[in-house]
C-alpha cells in the first residue's frame, strides 16, 4: 500500500509540474488546459485553480452515471491544480525558442510518464477519465469515439475563449498515446503467473 501511495502522488505532482511546463513553453496546450486556460483568462484565476473548479464539476457528472471516485480521483482533483500553480510560480516565462521546445518536449514527456504513474497505483481514475469510461458504460459508445468528442469539444471551448492552440496540441495528440503505452507496463503491478505443476 505504502508503494502505492507514493507512486500515485508521484504520478499526481509530475502531472501538474507537466501542466505548467506546457503553459511556459507557450507553443499549444492539450486539449484540457486549453480549455482550463481559456476559462482562467474568463474567470481571472490561475490556470491550476481552474483545474481544480473543473475537476469538482466533472466529479459532479460522475452522480449519475453512477461512478465511484477512489483516493486517486480525489487526489487528482486538488494535486494537479495546486502543483500547476506552484510550480508556474517558481518558472519564469521564458522566450528562448530552444528551451520553449526543450519544455514542450519535457511536458509530454512527464505527462505520459505520470498518467502511468497514477494509473498504475490503482487508486481510481481521474475525474476525466472517469468521465470517458462512465460515458462508455452507459451508453455503449466506444471509448476512442466519447473521448474524441470530450477532447474536441473542451479544445474548442477553450479555443474560443483565448487557451493557447499550437504544435504543442498537434505534437500531444500524436505522442501522448504511445508515450502513455510504453510507460503504463514499468508502473502496473500485474498478478503473478501460477507455476507449473
Amino acid at each position: 500500500m505504502g508503494r502505492r501511495l507514493i507512486q500515485l502522488y508521484t504520478g499526481l505532482v509530475l502531472y501538474g509540474v507537466s501542466i505548467a511546463l506546457f503553459v511556459r513553453a507557450d507553443l499549444g496546450l492539450d486539449p484540457w488546459d486549453v480549455f482550463h486556460q481559456g476559462v482562467s483568462y474568463l474567470l481571472s484565476m490561475k490556470i491550476g485553480q481552474v483545474v481544480i473548479l473543473t475537476g469538482v464539476l466533472v466529479l459532479l457528472l460522475w452522480i449519475p452515471l453512477r461512478q465511484r471516485p477512489g483516493l486517486g480521483t480525489i487526489s487528482n482533483v486538488i494535486v494537479l491544480g495546486l502543483v500547476a500553480d506552484a510550480t508556474l510560480a517558481v518558472v519564469s516565462p521564458v522566450t528562448s525558442m530552444t528551451i520553449r521546445i526543450t519544455l514542450l518536449i519535457s511536458a509530454v514527456v512527464m505527462n505520459a510518464l505520470a498518467t502511468a504513474l497514477y494509473i498504475g497505483a490503482g487508486f481510481g481514475a481521474g475525474p476525466r477519465d472517469g468521465l470517458m469510461t462512465g460515458l462508455h458504460a452507459r451508453t455503449g459508445w466506444s471509448v476512442r469515439a466519447i473521448r474524441t468528442c470530450i477532447e474536441l469539444s473542451v479544445l474548442l471551448i477553450g479555443w474560443l475563449l483565448g487557451g493557447s492552440i499550437g504544435v504543442g496540441t498537434v505534437f500531444y495528440a500524436l505522442a501522448i498515446g504511445p508515450l502513455i503505452q510504453l510507460c503504463l507496463p514499468w508502473f502496473v503491478r500485474l498478478p503473478a503467473r501460477p507455476t507449473p505443476a
